[in-house]
């Protein structure tokens, strides 16, 4: 696989870069070797953090040196086999757009030069690419929104965002997991929970898979909600390859 540069990060921990821009190539190198430190672990490793262009390895340094560490990761990932982009799993998130789901739909829009309805098309024209996860369990980094749709954080940050809140900040869209404070320009909301510390997989989506956005009727999103609570919604994801 493609090389990686090492540098300090406290005295228990490390990061390997893996690149300098953000790209699905990048993020598949880091995703197949954190899976590789996770399944034939080296000791001393107690967490694994992938980011966008680098993976995180805290360690105990009583167990092992940074040097030693190194060494050792150096050797064990310049076997990793680089991963068959062409096939995607993909997780289909249906959003309400617009109004009180979406109550800043009207200013991205006028801020593109767009309808609302333009705006609304090419959010959902294809699949976002999750680079990363973090912030708050399950809130998904996605790559390839597009620069038309490219819109600034609000001036004043909202001190509360509804769950399955489907934002814009800045180059990037996601969803929010959990009710929280944030500045992202909301669009829309799916009625989804991202993060279900009930369900099996609490997260729905891991890194390196893509989200799909489908656009539903208010209407629509009350009975997904309904299907839910029920415990009688399927979840629509799947594997294409291209």
């Amino acid at each position: 696989m493609a090389g990686f540069t090492i540098s300090i990060a406290g005295d228990s921990a490390l990061n390997l870069e893996f690149a300098h821009t953000i790209s699905a190539e990048t993020s598949a190198k880091i995703r197949m070797s954190a899976e590789s430190l996770t399944v034939d672990p080296i000791e001393g490793i107690t967490e694994l953090v992938p980011t966008f262009c680098s993976l995180m390895v805290y360690y105990n340094p009583l167990t092992v040196t940074f040097d030693e560490l190194s060494a050792r990761l150096r050797g064990k990932l310049r076997d990793v086999g680089e991963v068959d982009l062409s096939v995607r799993k993909i997780v289909q998130i249906p959003v309400c757009y617009g109004k009180e789901f979406g109550p800043d739909l009207d200013s991205v829009a006028a801020h593109a030069g767009l309808s609302t309805r333009e705006v609304v098309q090419i959010h959902t024209a294809h699949d976002y690419l999750i680079d990363m996860l973090g912030f708050l369990p399950g809130f998904a980094y996605l790559g390839g929104l597009d620069p038309r749709l490219h819109t600034p954080r609000l001036a004043t940050p909202r001190t509360l965002i509804e769950p399955g809140s489907v934002g814009i900040g800045g180059a990037q869209t996601g969803i929010y997991p959990l009710a929280s404070p944030g500045g992202w320009q909301i669009i829309g909301r799916t009625p989804l929970r991202p993060y279900d510390p009930d369900r099996t997989e609490p997260i729905l989506y891991a890194a390196g898979e893509y989200l799909r956005f489908v656009p539903i009727s208010p209407d629509e999103y009350a009975a997904i909600e309904t299907q839910l609570a029920a415990n009688t919604y399927e979840y629509r994801i799947f594997v294409e390859d291209n």
